[in-house]
């Protein structure tokens, strides 16, 4: 029996997704949200993590921009992410934290079964739907430390908060924020988060 994790901040989304590939496959599904992720793959040890690029939080678990980083760094689970053809940012962040398969959200949920399948036996899954949105992603003009002050910018937090999560001092924080605004081309702090949400990159 293949193990899954399925990865929400929403607990109504993520206890509906672990329900559905319960009754359509031979697997033993939990959920966790994003905040206790990491605990629950090391206590459940999964084969399969399932993330849904769309969920709130996810941009500030796929902060790097660098090759090599894991959204579960200490976790040997398969990433398998759900997305959509038109954020090929996102599928690229995806792509570079070593996800394994790629499953169009507009598909059906045998495409699902099918492909926690192939990424439980360490075989790459990528929907025809959205291999061309790899080929298409903005080239992405934020260094990984802009990236991440603006993901949590775009979840809400303050400069201070940011500050405190990052281990930065308040002023540095407005500089990197500044630096974003000006290579995104915005106006202001909530343009540079539109522009970038619009792109994929958060």
């Amino acid at each position: 029996m293949t193990k899954v994790l399925v990865l929400h901040s929403v607990c109504l989304v993520r206890s509906a997704l672990a329900a559905l590939l319960r009754s359509e496959g031979d697997f033993d599904v939990t959920s966790s949200g994003w905040r206790a992720a990491a605990r629950q793959a090391e206590f459940l040890r999964p084969d399969v993590a399932v993330a849904d690029l769309d969920c709130p939080g996810v941009s500030a678990a796929l902060l790097s921009d660098s090759g090599g980083a894991r959204l579960l760094p200490d976790s040997s689970a398969a990433l398998l992410v759900l997305a959509r053809a038109d954020t090929p940012g996102s599928l690229r962040r995806a792509f570079r934290t070593q996800a394994l398969g790629y499953v169009d959200k507009d598909g059906s949920p045998a495409r699902l079964v099918r492909a926690i399948g192939k990424v439980a036996a360490g075989e790459r899954f990528i929907d025809a739907t959205l291999a061309s949105a790899f080929m298409e992603a903005d080239p992405m003009p934020l260094s990984p430390r802009e990236l991440s002050v603006l993901a949590r910018a775009a979840e809400g937090d303050s400069i201070a908060e940011i500050a405190r999560a990052l281990h930065l001092a308040s002023g540095t924080v407005r500089n990197y924020m500044a630096a974003v605004t000006r290579k995104t081309g915005a106006r202001n702090r909530i343009d540079a988060i539109r522009i970038s949400r619009r792109a994929g990159w958060v």
